[in-house]
Protein backbone atom coordinates (compact mmCIF):
# COMPACT_ATOMS: atom_id res chain seq x y z
CA UNK A 1 0.00 0.00 0.00
CA UNK A 2 1.24 3.59 -1.32
CA UNK A 3 2.30 5.86 2.37
CA UNK A 4 0.24 8.98 1.91
CA UNK A 5 2.73 12.09 1.12
CA UNK A 6 2.05 14.54 3.79
CA UNK A 7 3.94 18.36 3.09
CA UNK A 8 5.08 19.60 6.77
CA UNK A 9 6.07 23.20 7.31
CA UNK A 10 9.39 24.17 8.48
CA UNK A 11 9.83 26.81 11.17
CA UNK A 12 13.76 27.56 11.37
CA UNK A 13 15.05 31.12 11.84
CA UNK A 14 18.57 30.85 9.59
CA UNK A 15 19.64 34.27 11.25
CA UNK A 16 22.60 32.49 13.07
CA UNK A 17 23.64 30.46 10.74
CA UNK A 18 27.35 30.61 10.72
CA UNK A 19 29.15 31.30 7.80
CA UNK A 20 30.76 27.60 7.62
CA UNK A 21 28.51 26.03 9.19
CA UNK A 22 29.23 22.08 7.73
CA UNK A 23 31.81 21.11 10.23
CA UNK A 24 33.83 24.71 9.93
CA UNK A 25 35.05 23.59 6.46
CA UNK A 26 34.78 26.08 4.09
CA UNK A 27 35.12 23.56 1.29
CA UNK A 28 32.26 21.15 2.69
CA UNK A 29 30.02 24.29 2.97
CA UNK A 30 30.71 25.76 -0.45
CA UNK A 31 29.55 22.03 -2.10
CA UNK A 32 26.62 22.09 0.21
CA UNK A 33 25.75 25.43 -0.81
CA UNK A 34 26.40 24.77 -4.48
CA UNK A 35 23.23 22.59 -4.50
CA UNK A 36 21.21 24.56 -1.90
CA UNK A 37 21.37 27.17 -4.46
CA UNK A 38 20.10 25.02 -7.15
CA UNK A 39 17.03 24.49 -5.10
CA UNK A 40 14.59 26.74 -5.05
CA UNK A 41 14.37 26.89 -8.85
CA UNK A 42 14.59 23.06 -9.06
CA UNK A 43 12.02 21.98 -6.83
CA UNK A 44 9.69 24.38 -9.19
CA UNK A 45 11.08 23.11 -12.88
CA UNK A 46 9.91 19.42 -10.75
CA UNK A 47 6.73 20.60 -10.07
CA UNK A 48 6.08 22.22 -13.49
CA UNK A 49 6.94 19.21 -15.40
CA UNK A 50 4.64 16.78 -13.29
CA UNK A 51 1.78 18.99 -13.44
CA UNK A 52 2.17 19.08 -17.02
CA UNK A 53 1.04 15.89 -17.21
CA UNK A 54 -1.85 15.67 -14.43
CA UNK A 55 -4.44 15.69 -16.29
CA UNK A 56 -3.39 12.51 -18.19
CA UNK A 57 -3.34 10.48 -14.53
CA UNK A 58 -6.60 8.54 -13.60
CA UNK A 59 -5.23 6.44 -10.81
CA UNK A 60 -6.48 8.06 -7.69
CA UNK A 61 -4.33 7.14 -5.41
CA UNK A 62 -1.21 8.35 -7.74
CA UNK A 63 -3.28 11.52 -8.03
CA UNK A 64 -3.37 12.01 -4.59
CA UNK A 65 0.54 11.57 -4.32
CA UNK A 66 1.48 13.94 -7.30
CA UNK A 67 -0.56 16.30 -5.04
CA UNK A 68 1.29 15.69 -1.74
CA UNK A 69 4.95 16.19 -4.30
CA UNK A 70 3.55 19.46 -5.39
CA UNK A 71 2.79 20.66 -1.55
CA UNK A 72 6.28 19.42 0.00
CA UNK A 73 8.68 20.82 -2.74
CA UNK A 74 6.67 23.84 -3.08
CA UNK A 75 7.39 24.34 0.51
CA UNK A 76 11.11 23.29 -0.51
CA UNK A 77 11.41 25.82 -2.88
CA UNK A 78 10.24 28.13 0.06
CA UNK A 79 12.55 27.45 2.58
CA UNK A 80 15.53 27.68 0.61
CA UNK A 81 14.62 30.76 -1.12
CA UNK A 82 14.68 31.71 2.44
CA UNK A 83 18.22 30.28 3.08
CA UNK A 84 19.38 32.02 0.00
CA UNK A 85 18.61 35.11 1.88
CA UNK A 86 20.67 34.30 4.56
CA UNK A 87 23.54 33.75 1.86
CA UNK A 88 23.20 37.33 0.77
CA UNK A 89 23.53 39.00 3.76
CA UNK A 90 26.60 36.59 5.29
CA UNK A 91 28.21 38.72 2.04
CA UNK A 92 28.02 36.32 -0.58
CA UNK A 93 27.12 37.45 -4.35
CA UNK A 94 24.76 35.26 -5.31
CA UNK A 95 22.32 36.65 -7.93
CA UNK A 96 24.54 36.83 -10.85
CA UNK A 97 25.12 32.97 -10.68
CA UNK A 98 21.13 32.29 -10.00
CA UNK A 99 20.23 34.40 -12.52
CA UNK A 100 22.42 32.36 -15.14
CA UNK A 101 21.38 29.47 -13.83
CA UNK A 102 17.52 30.48 -13.96
CA UNK A 103 18.34 31.51 -17.78
CA UNK A 104 20.06 28.67 -19.46
CA UNK A 105 17.55 26.14 -17.26
CA UNK A 106 14.30 27.81 -18.81
CA UNK A 107 16.17 28.09 -21.86
CA UNK A 108 16.60 25.07 -21.91
CA UNK A 109 13.16 23.91 -20.39
CA UNK A 110 11.46 25.74 -23.14
CA UNK A 111 12.99 23.59 -25.97
CA UNK A 112 12.73 20.48 -24.46
CA UNK A 113 9.53 18.14 -25.17
CA UNK A 114 7.36 17.62 -22.00
CA UNK A 115 8.42 13.55 -22.17
CA UNK A 116 11.76 14.72 -21.49
CA UNK A 117 11.27 17.13 -18.78
CA UNK A 118 9.44 14.58 -16.71
CA UNK A 119 12.12 12.24 -17.49
CA UNK A 120 14.75 14.33 -16.40
CA UNK A 121 12.46 14.98 -13.04
CA UNK A 122 12.44 11.55 -12.33
CA UNK A 123 16.22 11.04 -12.63
CA UNK A 124 16.69 14.02 -10.51
CA UNK A 125 14.61 13.07 -7.86
CA UNK A 126 16.70 9.45 -7.78
CA UNK A 127 19.68 11.53 -7.49
CA UNK A 128 18.72 13.81 -4.68
CA UNK A 129 16.78 10.59 -2.88
CA UNK A 130 20.35 9.77 -2.90
CA UNK A 131 21.71 12.81 -1.17
CA UNK A 132 19.15 12.11 1.13
CA UNK A 133 19.75 8.78 2.18
CA UNK A 134 23.61 9.71 2.36
CA UNK A 135 22.28 12.71 4.70
CA UNK A 136 21.18 10.08 7.41
CA UNK A 137 23.46 7.20 6.66
CA UNK A 138 26.96 8.77 6.55
CA UNK A 139 26.25 11.12 9.66
CA UNK A 140 26.93 14.49 7.65
CA UNK A 141 24.08 16.26 9.24
CA UNK A 142 25.43 15.57 12.53
CA UNK A 143 28.41 17.71 11.26
CA UNK A 144 25.94 20.91 10.26
CA UNK A 145 24.69 23.68 12.47
CA UNK A 146 21.47 22.86 13.81
CA UNK A 147 19.48 25.27 11.85
CA UNK A 148 20.95 23.21 8.76
CA UNK A 149 20.29 20.32 10.50
CA UNK A 150 16.75 20.98 10.60
CA UNK A 151 16.46 22.49 7.20
CA UNK A 152 17.96 19.64 5.83
CA UNK A 153 16.92 16.67 7.45
CA UNK A 154 12.84 18.33 7.01
CA UNK A 155 14.28 17.87 3.19
CA UNK A 156 15.69 14.74 3.28
CA UNK A 157 12.95 13.08 4.92
CA UNK A 158 10.35 14.17 2.79
CA UNK A 159 12.65 13.52 -0.69
CA UNK A 160 12.76 10.34 0.32
CA UNK A 161 8.98 10.01 0.88
CA UNK A 162 8.42 11.09 -2.36
CA UNK A 163 11.56 9.82 -4.28
CA UNK A 164 8.98 7.54 -6.67
CA UNK A 165 6.42 9.93 -7.86
CA UNK A 166 7.76 11.22 -10.95
CA UNK A 167 9.08 8.18 -11.75
CA UNK A 168 5.76 6.55 -11.59
CA UNK A 169 4.09 9.45 -13.29
CA UNK A 170 6.70 8.95 -16.24
CA UNK A 171 6.20 5.29 -16.49
CA UNK A 172 1.84 5.56 -16.63
CA UNK A 173 2.71 8.18 -19.46
CA UNK A 174 5.75 6.38 -21.20
CA UNK A 175 7.29 3.91 -20.26
CA UNK A 176 10.13 3.86 -22.56
CA UNK A 177 13.82 2.52 -21.22
CA UNK A 178 15.18 5.02 -24.42
CA UNK A 179 13.19 8.25 -22.65
CA UNK A 180 14.00 7.14 -19.17
CA UNK A 181 17.50 6.89 -20.46
CA UNK A 182 17.53 10.74 -21.60
CA UNK A 183 16.03 12.02 -18.90
CA UNK A 184 19.20 10.85 -16.78
CA UNK A 185 21.53 11.92 -19.16
CA UNK A 186 20.17 15.86 -18.64
CA UNK A 187 19.57 15.30 -15.08
CA UNK A 188 22.97 14.41 -15.05
CA UNK A 189 24.79 16.95 -17.46
CA UNK A 190 22.18 19.48 -15.86
CA UNK A 191 22.20 18.57 -12.22
CA UNK A 192 26.08 18.10 -12.02
CA UNK A 193 26.79 21.11 -13.86
CA UNK A 194 24.86 23.90 -11.99
CA UNK A 195 26.23 22.60 -8.73
CA UNK A 196 29.52 22.64 -9.97
CA UNK A 197 29.43 26.40 -11.32
CA UNK A 198 27.33 27.44 -7.83
CA UNK A 199 30.13 25.68 -5.99
CA UNK A 200 33.29 26.99 -7.55
CA UNK A 201 31.10 31.05 -7.25
CA UNK A 202 31.05 30.47 -3.78
CA UNK A 203 34.59 29.13 -2.97
CA UNK A 204 36.07 31.89 -4.99
CA UNK A 205 34.47 34.37 -2.80
CA UNK A 206 35.73 32.44 0.34
CA UNK A 207 39.89 32.62 -1.91
CA UNK A 208 39.97 28.51 -1.85
CA UNK A 209 41.31 27.30 -4.59
CA UNK A 210 41.72 24.00 -6.17
CA UNK A 211 44.86 22.79 -4.03
CA UNK A 212 43.14 23.97 -0.73
CA UNK A 213 40.06 22.43 -1.43
CA UNK A 214 41.31 18.93 -2.00
CA UNK A 215 43.84 19.22 1.16
CA UNK A 216 40.95 20.31 3.04
CA UNK A 217 38.41 17.30 1.74
CA UNK A 218 41.76 14.84 2.66
CA UNK A 219 41.41 15.98 5.82
CA UNK A 220 37.49 15.49 6.10
CA UNK A 221 38.55 11.54 5.18
CA UNK A 222 36.15 11.37 2.96
CA UNK A 223 36.50 8.49 0.85
CA UNK A 224 33.53 8.59 -0.99
CA UNK A 225 32.96 11.62 -2.59
CA UNK A 226 29.65 13.43 -4.45
CA UNK A 227 30.69 12.22 -8.11
CA UNK A 228 31.21 8.29 -6.98
CA UNK A 229 28.24 8.84 -4.59
CA UNK A 230 25.54 10.26 -5.82
CA UNK A 231 26.18 10.48 -10.03
CA UNK A 232 28.41 7.14 -10.59
CA UNK A 233 26.27 5.04 -8.06
CA UNK A 234 22.70 6.83 -9.25
CA UNK A 235 23.45 5.86 -12.61
CA UNK A 236 24.66 2.41 -12.25
CA UNK A 237 20.94 1.85 -10.38
CA UNK A 238 19.25 3.78 -12.85
CA UNK A 239 20.44 1.76 -15.69
CA UNK A 240 18.94 -1.25 -14.99
CA UNK A 241 16.17 -1.65 -16.94
CA UNK A 242 13.84 -3.36 -13.99
CA UNK A 243 14.50 -0.15 -12.02
CA UNK A 244 12.53 1.39 -9.64
CA UNK A 245 12.92 4.17 -6.82
CA UNK A 246 11.46 1.47 -4.42
CA UNK A 247 14.19 -0.46 -4.86
CA UNK A 248 16.65 1.10 -2.14
CA UNK A 249 15.49 0.39 1.61
CA UNK A 250 15.06 3.90 3.02
CA UNK A 251 11.58 4.29 4.30
CA UNK A 252 12.78 4.24 7.66
CA UNK A 253 16.16 6.07 7.89
CA UNK A 254 14.51 9.66 8.88
CA UNK A 255 12.38 8.37 11.89
CA UNK A 256 15.38 6.60 13.08
CA UNK A 257 17.69 9.14 12.39
CA UNK A 258 15.08 11.99 13.82
CA UNK A 259 14.19 9.47 17.28
CA UNK A 260 18.17 8.86 17.64
CA UNK A 261 18.43 12.69 18.00
CA UNK A 262 15.70 13.22 20.04
CA UNK A 263 14.27 15.26 17.19
CA UNK A 264 10.65 15.16 15.63
CA UNK A 265 9.59 15.75 12.50
CA UNK A 266 7.98 19.27 11.62
CA UNK A 267 4.39 18.77 12.07
CA UNK A 268 1.59 18.34 8.93
CA UNK A 269 0.88 21.78 7.15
Amino acid sequence: MAQPIVPRDLDVDFSKVPRFWLGDSPTATAISNGVNMLFPHGERFFVRSVKYFLDKIDDPVLRGQIKGFFGQEGRHAKAHDDFNAILRHQGYQIDQFLDGYKRLSTWLEERTPPKVRLAATAAAEHFTAIMAEGAFRRGALDRAAPEMQQLLAWHAAEEIEHKAVAFDVLQKIDPSYALRMLGLAYATVTLGGFWAWGAVTLARQDKITWRSALAEMRTLKDDNPIVRRVFLAGIRQYMRRNFHPNDNDDANLASTWFAAHGMAMPEAA
